[in-house]
Parts: C-alpha cells; sequence; structure tokens
C-alpha cells in the first residue's frame, strides 16, 4: 500500500491525498483549492468542479493513473440547486462517457465549499 500526498496541494493533515492498493486507487475528498492554498477558487459550483477535478487529475497523475482510469465518483453538492452547473462542469472533464456516479445533496462542507469529489480509479499496469 502506498500513500499519496501531493507537493503544492492543499489537504489537511488528517487523510493523504490517495491510496494506492494493489491496482486500485482511492482518491480522497477534494475541493476546489487553488495551488499551494486552502482558498477556494471564486464562483460557485461550476468552478469549484472544474477545479476540484484539476486537483483530483494532478492526484491521479502522482498514483500513476488519469481521469480515463475513474471507475466511480462520489459527488457531494452543498446545494442541489446548483447540480446542473455542477453537472456541466463535469462533464466538460469526463466527456461524454462517464464513469458511474453518485451525488449527493445538502451537505456541509469543508471551507464552506459547493462541491467535493472523491473517486476511485483503477492503475494501468
Amino acid at each position: 500500500m502506498e500513500k499519496i500526498v501531493v507537493e503544492g496541494l492543499a489537504r489537511l493533515p488528517s487523510f493523504s491525498h490517495a491510496v494506492v492498493a494493489g491496482d486500485t486507487i482511492y482518491v480522497s475528498g477534494s475541493l476546489g483549492t487553488l495551488p499551494d492554498s486552502m482558498e477556494l477558487i471564486p464562483g460557485g459550483a461550476g468552478p469549484e468542479t472544474t477545479q476540484t477535478l484539476s486537483n483530483i487529475e494532478t492526484i491521479l497523475h502522482a498514483s500513476g493513473a488519469s481521469l480515463d482510469d475513474v471507475v466511480k465518483v462520489n459527488v457531494y453538492v452543498s446545494d442541489m440547486a446548483a447540480f446542473n452547473e455542477m453537472n456541466s462542469a463535469y462533464l466538460e472533464a469526463f466527456g461524454d462517457s462517464p464513469p458511474a456516479r453518485i451525488t449527493v445533496g445538502g451537505v456541509d462542507l469543508a471551507l464552506d465549499a459547493a462541491v467535493e469529489i472523491d473517486c476511485i480509479a483503477h492503475k494501468p499496469a
């Protein structure tokens, strides 16, 4: 098992960005924080989703994978009124063949974020 911590990406000291166990990568819940900062990108659910997925892509690259290797995503949205905005940004990242997903709404998120995303990916050989 390998714990992944990516230099330049925000995280609380209570968790790693990801854990690689065999050929499975478990990416911790990620927010739309700016590089080297605990500050959220401004603009709400759409920009936060884009930044969050960019941060996840960085974590996956450090783990030996990419967004193409993601098999399951959990999306948490503080307000389901922002679902369409989040979903549009999500589809920009994953295209017309996205991974399996659940969206949970009405949750309180760290840093008062609009969106938090975690995922599971398959590490290519």
